[in-house]
Formats: structure tokens, C-alpha cells, sequence
């Protein structure tokens, strides 16, 4: 399905005339109720790149939203994360019907903060849709007090210490965040295990075509055959396996090289040619960080 040129949404003012609400009382900061959204299209679709950090606590949402190609339909108690730049389309059947509550920080309202750098060091920004954080009953309550905290800052009277609580109040929600999102990578077990499995598979079937000469897999590559996001594949893995999709790939290049080491006469430039390396001082150089051994020295070690 192809979709109108998405509409750029650059201010948080923008945003509340779009979803027919008044005003915010910040110009770079916004906590909305999604039960005063009254006038939501219901005719078209809407697509729309935001200008700006968008964090969601939803509830019985009735739309499809569709983040690149993969599509979510909300149900209760999910969070999800965009930061700005994304694109962001929502298609309506009929009059949206949600509960919940949207923040949305503008970039500038971090300016000057230690937050402005490190909300890049949370990934699940960057997850799709369908990699929403789901919430447990407790876990929402918890939320919800962080929002509403924020939500009472923001109705208040601004004054020099308005931001500063603001900001550590969103500190304080993204800490939440992780910490929820690495407890959904462990209890999810089934569906998770079920994509490092396929992770395992991909890397197995890859190692042993013809693609391979092309060049090593990447994380990217991974991640669109999972159907999951680079992040949140990378995230998973790390609380599953303690170590990254590289890294998989980068074992998965060893196992393949000491069998070839083992088991025949190719010299090493072959068999740095075979594991999909340009330049066999590469492939030398990663064996010998994996192993603490030479490709040579692994070989002789077997004669």
C-alpha cells in the first residue's frame, strides 16, 4: 500500500491544531490527555513526520499505526517511542477511541542539559512500532505516576525551576522504560527465543551460500530477515546472550574459520576470501582478537 507524501509536523503547537486540541501551555513541551482529542480525522488517513521526542502510554487504541513496514494494532497497557524525523502513519476506519497519555518534548526544551546528549543512548527511540513496550498492571501504574508528575509541572506556573523537574521527571520515565523493556526481553521467552533461533539459522544459511563471497552479513541485513529493528535486535540479544548481533556475526566467522583451518589445505587468503573478507589481514586480525591465536598458529596447533 503506498502512502500520500508524509506532513511535517515541527512544532508541538502544530501537532495540538492537527489532533484539534488548544494550544499547549509550553511551546516545547506537551502532556495530552488522549481523551480531549475530540476531533482526530476520521476520513483520511494521517501520515506525518514529527519535529520532535514523542512518548505514548496507550490504551484500547482502535487504529493501525504503521511504522516502516511493519503494523501494530494497539491493544492495553503498550508504550511506544519516537524520537524526531520519524515517520509516523495512523490509519483510521472510524473516530479513534484510546485512552492514555502522549508527551512530546521538543529537542529545544533539552538544550543545555545533560539529557540532551544522553537520550540518544536510549535505543528503543529507533524501535518499530511493533516492538512497543507492553506493560504490566503494576508496571503502567508506575508510569502513569512518572506522567502525572510531569503532567502537574506542566500545569503549574512556569518559573526558573520548571524545567529542571520536568527533566528529571523524564529521566526518571526513560529509566523506567529500560528497565521494563529488559524485563520484557526475559519473559517473553517463547517469542524471543523463537527469533534467536532464526538468528542462528540465518547466520548457518548464510555462512554456507554464495552470498558470503559478497561480503559479511550485516546487522541490518539480520534485522530486516527478523522483521525487528537493528536496536531492538541488538538490545535482545544482549539481555538474552550478553553479547551483540556483531558479535554473533563475528562467531559465527570464527566457528567457520577453524573448521576450514582444521579440516583443510586452504591457505589463510582463502579462507579469508571464502568467510566474505576483502583482505585476509582483516580476517587475521579478527581470529586473533577472538582466539588469541594466529589463523597459523591455530592451524599448527591441529599438526
Amino acid at each position: 500500500m503506498k502512502y500520500s507524501t508524509p506532513e511535517k509536523i515541527n512544532t508541538i503547537s502544530a501537532y495540538h491544531q492537527l489532533v484539534g486540541i488548544s494550544k499547549p501551555e509550553h511551546p516545547l513541551i506537551s502532556v495530552i490527555n488522549f481523551d480531549d482529542i475530540k476531533s482526530a480525522s476520521d476520513e483520511r488517513d494521517i501520515n506525518m513526520v514529527l519535529g520532535f521526542y514523542s512518548i505514548a502510554l496507550k490504551r484500547g487504541f482502535n487504529g493501525k499505526m504503521k511504522y516502516g513496514q511493519q503494523e501494530y494494532d494497539f491493544d492495553e497497557g503498550v508504550m511506544n517511542f519516537m524520537s524526531p524525523g520519524q515517520v509516523l502513519h495512523i490509519e483510521n476506519n472510524k473516530k479513534l477511541k484510546h485512552s492514555g497519555y502522549l508527551l512530546l518534548i521538543h529537542p529545544d526544551f533539552l538544550w543545555n542539559t545533560p539529557l540532551a546528549k544522553t537520550i540518544a543512548q536510549y535505543e528503543f527511540f529507533d524501535y518499530a512500532v511493533n516492538e512497543a513496550l507492553h506493560l504490566s498492571e503494576k508496571e503502567e501504574m508506575t508510569i502513569k505516576g512518572v506522567i502525572e508528575n510531569i503532567k502537574h509541572e506542566y500545569h503549574a506556573n512556569i518559573d526558573a525551576f520548571t524545567q529542571t523537574v520536568i527533566i528529571a521527571q523524564i529521566e526518571v520515565l526513560l529509566a523506567y522504560a529500560e528497565r521494563f523493556y529488559h524485563r520484557q526481553f526475559i519473559t517473553r521467552k517463547i517469542s524471543n527465543h523463537k527469533i534467536l533461533g532464526r538468528l542462528e539459522r540465518i547466520l548457518a544459511d548464510y555462512f554456507e551460500s554464495d552470498a558470503l563471497k559478497k561480503g559479511l552479513p550485516s546487522v541490518q541485513m539480520i534485522a530486516e530477515e527478523l522483521h525487528v529493528t537493528p536496536n531492538y535486535l541488538s538490545g535482545l540479544l544482549k539481555v538474552l546472550t550478553g553479547q551483540s548481533t556483531q558479535q554473533h556475526i563475528h562467531n559465527k566467522v570464527i566457528e567457520k574459520a577453524k573448521e576450514k583451518l582444521s579440516t583443510t589445505d586452504l591457505t589463510v587468503s582463502e579462507i579469508a576470501y571464502d568467510l566474505g573478507f576483502e583482505h585476509s589481514q582483516s580476517f587475521s586480525k579478527l581470529f586473533k582478537s577472538k582466539t588469541s591465536l594466529s589463523p597459523l598458529a591455530f592451524r599448527q596447533s591441529f599438526q
